[in-house]
Order: C-alpha cells, then structure tokens, then sequence
C-alpha cells in the first residue's frame, strides 16, 4: 500500500499516545502506510481554568478537529468517546470503536490512602460534574476542587496545591504506564463512569470510504454495542457535561448489561437503574434505561437542573 494518512489529534500526552496506539495499529494491517499525526489545540485546551459545566462541555476538546476534518486538513481525527457529543458533526461518522481500555474511575491520593481511608473533610480534585456528584453522595464530608488540565497537569496538582487525592479516568492512567500511581480502582457502585469512557473514536468524513475501509478492521463490536448503548441512555436524557449522568454498558454471556444514574450535583439526590437485553438492542436499551429512570424521579432532577446555574464547590 502507497497511502498517506492524516490524523488529528489534541497535543497532549494522552491525546497523542491514543493516537500512536491507533497508528501503530493501522501500521501493522497495512505495510507501506504513511502516517502523520496533526496536532490541533482546540477551545478545551486554551480554556482551563473554568469548569467544563460553565465552558460548553466536552464537545469543546473536538470541534476545531471536526472542522479540521471537514476542510480536508485531516482524513481520522482519535478522540476519547466520552468527549464525543451524542450528535455527531454533519458529514462525519464514527467509523469504528475501538476496544475499550478499563472503564472505571481511578483515585490517586497523596499518601496512597483509598477513598474510605481519606481523613474526613479531605480535598479531592476532579473535573467532572459526575465524579463530584457521586464522591459527595459516597462522603458528603469531602471537599470536592475543580480541577481541570491534561492528566500530568491533575498529578502536578495533587501536590503543588495541596490536594488529598484525585479522581481521573482509569484509561488515561492506563495507557500513560502510570498504574503504580493508583491507590483504588473505584467500583460502579461508587463511581459509574462516564458514557463512552476508556473507548476510542475513530471519526471520518461520511463518504470518506477509502478511510472507512482502513480503520473498520479496528472496530471492537462488543465495545461499539455498549457504548451505543450508552449514548442511546444519554441521549434521551438530554444530558452532558452540565448534567451528573453516567452510565457503563458491557456484554455477558451473550446480552448486553446496561447501568445509569442520574444525581444532583451535590450528591443528595441520585436515581439509579440497569437493564439487561439482546446485544442487536443496543440503541434500544439505551432508551428504555432512559424512561425507565425519568419514571423514578430522574425526570426533576433535570428539570430543576435546568432552572439553577450550577456552581461546582470552589477552592478554598
């Protein structure tokens, strides 16, 4: 094969180690593929000292690499799912998912304490409306700090600025080789992850067919299933990085085994459901889990979300 390929990509660490795993990987199906990865900032990257909740969501960390793709500067863009809005782009696609890294949240603490052994009052940083809400419905008595930044930045914090612990995606830590760092790995019943979280996106033009031929063969259906399961649940819901939803999808035996919960910021109010069905399902239990959990009271929670500013605990 006499192919170039472009893919874009954010500069960080991880952004671009996620983007060597998918070139490494193209590589190795296809001798002779020529691979250059474009580093793109995007608006998430010049932003990082607000929370996401008052920025505009995660969508932030793609849109100027959508655009990249869409003028042709790029033909893949990598992206973590759990970035990717439930509404792609007009004229891209998600051409493939890749198999899914570990989905769970991990917490990283100073002494290398676990959750239930941080003194009480204890600072714990995190970036997401979704952690916070869970850790304070687990602990009401944490002090939970925004903390925004690519994962060495969050590491460097823990430190430099006195926090407890963080909590960040097992995936990211993962894939940087930083295990050792781990203190516990946080169960779903503690912490469900995010939708989409420790899954990679490869998205192309829709009629790109060319690309679409090269990364399919990296499509893990398994993962694809449970993640479109996933976005399905979000979708419906009408949630994103302004709203506490998670929800974490797997195959057992055959079926596909769906999890989500819908919590109020503070942790005082959480609705929580699973649904369990056929795999060619997916996008349909998504949606059932959905009503199924607006039918429980999830229904107030994001109405009254939608009436109040949210305003995660600040630094003290």
């Amino acid at each position: 094969m006499n192919r170039k390929l472009r893919i874009g990509t954010r500069g960080s660490l991880l952004a671009l180690t996620q983007s060597e795993l998918i070139s490494a990987g193209l590589k190795a199906r296809y001798a002779g593929l020529s691979i250059t990865v474009v580093k793109i900032t995007t608006s998430g990257d010049k932003v990082t000292n607000a929370p996401l909740a008052k920025i505009g969501g995660k969508g932030l960390f793609i849109k100027e690499i959508e655009e990249a793709l869409l003028a042709g500067q790029v033909d893949l863009a990598v992206h973590s799912m759990k970035d990717v809005p439930t509404d792609v782009a007009p004229g891209l696609t998600i051409a493939a998912v890749t198999e899914r890294e570990t989905p769970y949240d991990v917490l990283i603490s100073r002494q290398g304490e676990t959750l239930d052994a941080l003194p009480k009052g204890a600072q714990v940083g995190t970036s997401s409306l979704r952690r916070q809400a869970q850790l304070l419905h687990y602990r009401p008595d944490l002090t939970v700090v925004p903390l925004r930044g690519n994962v060495d930045t969050r590491l460097r914090k823990l430190i430099n600025e006195g926090l407890d612990a963080i909590v960040v995606a097992g995936a990211g830590i993962s894939r940087l080789g930083l295990q050792d760092q781990i203190a516990q790995v946080l169960p779903p019943e503690i912490s469900l992850p995010a939708i989409g979280q420790g899954a990679l996106g490869l998205e192309i033009r829709r009629e790109d067919h060319t690309t679409h031929a090269l990364v399919e063969p990296l499509n893990h259906r398994p993962t694809q299933l449970a993640v479109t399961a996933e976005r399905a649940f979000l979708k419906r819901l009408g949630g994103g990085c302004q709203v506490p939803i998670a929800a974490y999808g797997h195959l057992h035996n055959g079926r596909l085994h769906l999890m989500g919960l819908v919590v109020w910021p503070d942790g005082t109010g959480v609705v929580r459901g699973e649904i369990t069905g056929r795999v060619e399902e997916a996008e349909t239990l998504g949606t059932a889990l959905a009503e199924d959990l607006l039918s429980q009271g999830a229904d107030r929670i994001l109405e009254e979300l939608k009436q109040v500013v949210l305003r995660p605990p600040a630094a003290p």
